[in-house]
């Protein structure tokens, strides 16, 4: 029997108790009302009747607020959105100190390391590049550390880091940790509850899924840590499009169902592509749909990548379509990750009909 408050409804369910999947299709929605919409509206406003809490649109909108409880509800913390990745790289970073050292990996999202990198040109603060699968010398390079910065796994080397390892060391130093994890997602990961401090995602990526925006997210656990980071937003204007907001929130809804199709499938293709003699090595986690293929020749994955006609030629990544790309035809990419990697972000689409593409494009591809 349903529990009925005073209005005459049941009471709603404690959606904290609830599993993955039924949070991430429940939270940040309207009460169950007569009448009432299933969905947060998309709220256009600029300005608000003062007395209340919302004030400005630079302060507050329902449509961010929506979102924001759902991701914060599936991280585990309290959740900020911005109007995309890099913007909230950025917000971040803006927390060290001048002349504070980050400890972050060799190996990591291109965007990160160009802002750690100008950064440090700059003076404003010092780097220090580590091998994350080394726990050891991340352990030993968290000393005198203000901020450690973790992927794992990492983009796009597919790197494991020992993440409650690098926390305690980390704490230990007085640092905090922020953890990327826009390849893991929550459905997979969920670094608060391992020691992080801060979890990162590019919601581009898996969580809005369908290549139609840019955003970002920040989720905290510490209270006084996103109020600081809530008044710095508010004083910057560092916020998300409400558009943006809502189709991320509606991207959000079928994320579990998304990463359990994309990780089905990406097992049974590292599966056949370790059977593959024209094939040096094949990089995957464990878990999630990010995989890299190294090819032994930086010509031969430029071929592949432009013969296959399913997986799509592309440098993004999460998305419902299956793409592909060589990283090093990026000049900025560390020279560490071999010439002839391919970053494979594997879809929804039948994986048979995957495997079929790549292995007509690996065979055109013979040198």
């Amino acid at each position: 029997m349903d529990v009925v408050d005073g209005s005459g409804h049941p009471e709603p369910v404690d959606l904290a108790r609830t599993r993955m999947a039924t949070r991430a299709a429940r939270l940040g929605r309207p009460p169950h009302r007569p009448d009432q919409p299933f969905n947060e509206p998309i709220t256009m406003a600029s300005v608000y009747a003062a007395g209340g809490e919302l004030e400005y649109g630079r302060y507050a909108n329902p449509t961010w607020s929506a979102f924001e409880e759902a991701l914060g509800g599936l991280e585990g913390g309290r959740c900020l959105a911005y109007p995309s990745g890099l913007s909230a790289v950025a917000t971040l970073l803006d927390l060290v100190g001048h002349g504070e050292v980050v400890v972050a990996p060799k190996h990591a999202y291109l965007g990160s390391l160009t802002q750690l990198g100008d950064l440090e040109l700059r003076g404003r603060l010092k780097v220090r590049l580590v091998d994350v699968t080394d726990t050891a010398a991340v352990v030993a390079a968290c000393e005198d550390a203000a901020l450690v910065w973790m992927e794992s796994p990492t983009n796009p080397a597919m790197e494991v880091a020992d993440l409650p390892a690098i926390a305690a060391a980390a704490h230990d130093a007085g640092a905090r940790l922020v953890v990327d994890n826009t390849f893991a997602t929550p459905v997979l990961q969920r670094p608060l509850e391992l020691g992080a401090d801060i979890v990162l995602h590019s919601v581009t990526k898996y969580i809005g899924g369908h290549s139609d925006l840019l955003m970002g997210a920040v989720v905290v656990a510490d209270e006084q840590l996103w109020t600081v980071l809530k008044q710095r937003r508010d004083s910057f204007g560092n916020v998300p499009g409400t558009l943006e907001a809502w189709l991320a929130l509606r991207g959000l809804r079928t994320l579990p169902l998304r990463v359990e199709r994309a990780q089905a499938s990406a097992q049974e293709l590292v599966r056949r592509l370790a059977e593959r003699d024209d094939v040096v090595e094949v990089r995957y986690p464990g878990f999630g749909g990010m995989l890299a293929l190294v090819l032994d020749s930086g010509p031969r994955a430029d071929l592949v990548q432009h013969s296959t006609r399913l997986w799509v030629y592309a440098t993004s990544l999460g998305g419902l379509e299956s793409t592909l790309e060589r990283r090093r035809r990026w000049r900025s990419e560390p020279e560490t990750i071999p010439e002839g990697l391919l970053r494979l972000s594997v879809g929804v689409e039948d994986v048979d009909d995957l495997w079929d593409d790549l292995v007509q494009a690996l065979d055109s591809a013979r040198l």
